[in-house]
């Protein structure tokens, strides 16, 4: 503890009534480079506000900084909802032990929990494992389930989960399936925290891709503005960006390719991968290539973010946008790389 830090503690008692005091202190203690004890501190007044005024506020400020928006988009993604609990329900046996990578919400914590496991679930940020052990506890959890604020690749299996895990369960894939480090991460728990012939859940991932027409006519990219071409600016953008998949903003122009699949069972390193191939266009106006990911949730059960009318997920699927568009007949071959450096996926037209 600095000495910056101790004496911002030694102010607590005599403000402890005050939340406008309490949230001044934390946000010292972040300038002091003590997060945790700006966060309990956050909590604390959040308390004792409910969230309003503006002591409120800045609490709810400092508790949700770092915290993605998609934390609270996941959760309500039915259709991943049920394809996990099955996969759960169809994995779990009596006394068996199981580990989450990712706490979140707590929610596959307590779906484990509730088909008859015991949990240990770890989250490396310590504002959200803290509002999950209260959501596990107000759901009546807390003897079944336990969230642990580390990161995986620290957790110790005798000390903090009682032995290895019969079940290896994570939901931490992206838009593009890797960049949230989901190779690594299995890579680590498999070798050192889950029992031989221990299940994963899900244990393989695929990406996806096909040709696609996009129905937004260049959204994202700069042209002829109050009579000035901006055209030259685009090379600012970002080569990808994010579609829903159920908002009819691109159009598939071809039948899906898988590009890479990868199992998340396995302690083996996965290298990076790069290949170039052709997709059959089904003809018309080619704008780039869209990515989505499928994943194998056991021997029965998928989940899948095909971008199609209707659908809904949590995930988003990625628009490769070509430098121009393309004119194509049904039939023509359209050659693409694609290239995954473990956390990262790449595509482009050759």
């Amino acid at each position: 503890m600095t000495d910056r830090v101790a004496l911002l503690c030694a102010l607590l008692p005599k403000v402890a009534d005050d939340p406008r005091a309490l949230i001044a202190i934390a946000r010292q203690m972040i300038a002091a480079g003590d997060r945790p004890r700006a966060l309990q501190l956050a909590e604390r007044v959040h308390g004792m506000t409910g969230g309003a005024g503006e002591a409120g506020v800045i609490a709810a400020e400092i508790l949700s900084d770092g915290v993605h928006s998609w934390h609270f988009v996941i959760p309500r993604d039915r259709a991943r909802n049920d394809a996990y609990e099955q996969a759960l329900q169809r994995a779990i046996r009596p006394g068996c032990r199981v580990l989450e990578i990712g706490t979140g919400s707590g929610l596959l914590a307590m779906m484990a929990a509730r088909a008859g496991a015991t949990v240990v679930t770890c989250e490396a940020d310590p504002a959200i494992a803290s509002a999950a052990r209260e959501v596990v506890a107000a759901n009546g959890y807390a003897d079944r389930v336990t969230v642990v604020n580390k990161h995986s690749t620290a957790l110790d299996p005798a000390r903090e989960m009682g032995g290895l895990a019969d079940i290896l369960v994570s939901e931490i894939v992206s838009n593009d399936l890797l960049s949230e480090g989901v190779l690594a991460a299995h890579e680590d728990a498999v070798k050192r925290l889950l029992a031989p012939n221990g299940v994963v859940i899900p244990p393989r991932g695929t990406i996806r891709v096909a040709l696609a027409r996009d129905l937004r006519n260049s959204a994202s990219r700069l042209g002829d503005t109050n009579g000035f071409d901006l055209s030259r600016f685009n090379r600012l953008a970002a080569p990808n960006e994010m579609i829903r998949v159920g908002m009819e903003q691109v159009e598939l122009c071809s039948d899906p390719v898988d590009l890479f699949s990868f199992d998340f069972a396995t302690a083996e390193p996965r290298k990076p991968e790069r290949r170039e191939f052709d997709i059959a266009s089904q003809g018309g106006r080619v704008d780039g290539i869209v990515q989505w990911i499928a994943l194998e949730m056991d021997a029965v059960g998928w989940y899948e973010n095909r971008p199609a009318p209707g659908a809904a997920s949590c995930w988003g699927a990625l628009l490769w946008r070509f430098p121009k568009p393309l004119e194509t007949r049904a039939g023509d071959p359209v050659a693409v790389g694609g290239a995954h450096e473990r956390d990262r996926v790449r595509l482009w037209v050759i």
